[in-house]
């Protein structure tokens, strides 16, 4: 089987206080308090659990 790499792109992302609603690609999702809700490439939102968050992204200066 063939690995791969995901691309190095940047996102917009930021954490919510709250329970939220978002309107994703797959439809509509609950974000939990702390949940991270990510601007993807070309406008989607979906949230992200943190530690999911933490080992797939790191700050860009």
């Amino acid at each position: 089987m063939a690995k791969y790499r995901k691309k190095p792109i940047v996102v917009e992302a930021y954490q919510t206080p709250t329970e939220m609603k978002i309107e994703t690609l797959e439809g509509t999702m609950i974000a939990s308090p702390g949940d991270y809700i990510i601007t993807g490439v070309d406008g989607e939102k979906y949230p992200c659990k943190p530690d999911i968050f933490e080992k797939t992204y790191e700050p860009v200066d």
